[in-house]
């Protein structure tokens, strides 16, 4: 395999464009979904209709995300993220002018579209950053997006609170959008396409694909464990626990700050312990936390708990994005397509999971469920471990 020779972006140059590339999609699913209240009361949508639409942008970003995979492949990730962030910010426009449920259905399919190729071609960028420093980068561009997405709902927030309708809130956040995409597309790597060579190791794609798709369920079980915090955490609190309503909040809050913190710390414990061994402690502290709260049955245990969870979640899935990006640089696309799908599958079908186990068993036992994968993850941690790619691109930056 060899790479068509192209301009290079300095690496900080690089890293920093990257960064800015992961901000956009989390403010704009952050403004999204501060202003969902409000489209639903406009448009006199009741709580199943609403569901029907959203589900637009699930259906959405898993069909692009089977698309982008070989268009990053063939034209390189930079190549393709510049267009993807500059129609990021323009499909946000969309919902808001939306008269009925049909339509916003329908620019929820093509939000959903642009934000799945986006969230792929981004982390192929990533990885090329990644492997250009040669250490541990993955948890930082992840950790920009979760502040990005706290960004965008903090500015919904204030937008709603000002009385202001969603049109203007969706048109400030895209001149924003478009700002940031401007700034950042002239740094991002240009990496040229992928000329593949039948070597000894090309000839192992069976193997590499098993691998790929093993990443990808390591993902599935972590983002199930997302959805899950997301949508039952609270719920968990308040009726089985009998918190306060306030109180319950703070289940899902800890779990958001505590992975948000987790991955602004995750590059330097990768680079201290490695990634088999930091998956593998990550994935213990969540699934051994969880579990530890839920045999309490304490409001102030649950919280912590949840805690536990999102800081031992926070570092699984950039390890697990890096490692599928390196392991066949020639296929990084599509590597980190299939895992991204299986993993965004995950957090769609994981509150559906709880829920129905949550019927036959109660929602304790059914919680128990992503702690157990959590644990699961924790046991297959040397998946992730380092390829020759990423090895090699390490000796690489010590030389220097």
């Amino acid at each position: 395999m060899t790479t068509l020779p192209a301009r290079a972006a300095p690496p900080r140059a690089a890293r920093f464009a990257v960064s800015v590339m992961f901000a956009i999609p989390g403010i704009a699913i952050g403004v999204w979904t501060s202003r969902i209240p409000t489209l639903k009361e406009q448009l006199a949508l009741g709580d199943g209709q609403l569901s029907l639409a959203l589900l637009g942008i699930a259906a959405g970003a898993l069909a692009g995300m089977q698309v982008v995979g070989r268009l990053v492949d063939r034209y390189g990730s930079g190549r393709v993220t510049v267009p993807l962030a500059f129609a990021q910010a323009a499909v946000l426009l969309l919902p808001a002018a939306m008269p009925n449920l049909a339509a916003l259905a329908a620019a929820l399919v093509v939000f959903g579209v642009v934000h799945g190729m986006l969230d792929v071609s981004m982390n192929a960028d990533a990885v090329e950053v990644e492997r250009a420093y040669g250490r541990p980068l993955m948890s930082s561009f992840h950790a920009v997006f979760s502040l990005g997405g706290f960004f965008g709902s903090a500015t919904g927030g204030l937008f709603a609170h000002a009385g202001l309708a969603p049109w203007p809130t969706f048109a400030a956040a895209a001149a924003l959008l478009a700002v940031l995409a401007g700034v950042a597309s002239p740094k991002l790597p240009r990496s040229g396409p992928h000329q593949e060579e039948e070597t000894e190791e090309a000839s192992g794609g069976g193997g590499r694909v098993r691998g790929v798709l093993f990443l990808g369920v390591l993902g599935f079980c972590c983002m199930i464990g997302e959805g899950a915090s997301a949508d039952w955490g609270s719920v968990y609190l308040r009726e089985d626990l009998a918190s306060s309503a306030g109180f319950a909040a703070a289940a899902y809050a800890a779990f958001s700050i505590m992975m948000t913190a987790g991955r602004l710390a995750g590059d330097r414990l990768a680079a201290r312990l490695g990634p088999v061994l930091l998956v593998r402690c990550c994935g213990t502290l969540a699934g051994a936390g969880l579990i530890t709260a839920l045999l309490v049955g304490h409001p102030v245990a649950g919280v912590i708990g949840f805690g536990c969870f999102g800081a031992g979640l926070s570092c699984i899935v950039p390890q697990v994005f890096s490692a599928a990006g390196n392991r066949d640089p020639a296929r990084a696309g599509q590597a980190l397509a299939r895992v991204a799908s299986l993993g965004y599958l995950g957090f769609l079908t994981g509150p559906v999971l709880i829920g129905a186990v949550s019927e036959a068993l109660g929602l304790p036992r059914a919680l128990a469920i992503p702690a157990l994968l959590a644990l699961f993850v924790a046991l297959a941690a040397p998946a992730v471990r380092a390829t020759p790619a990423r090895t090699a691109a390490a000796r690489e930056r010590a030389g220097r």
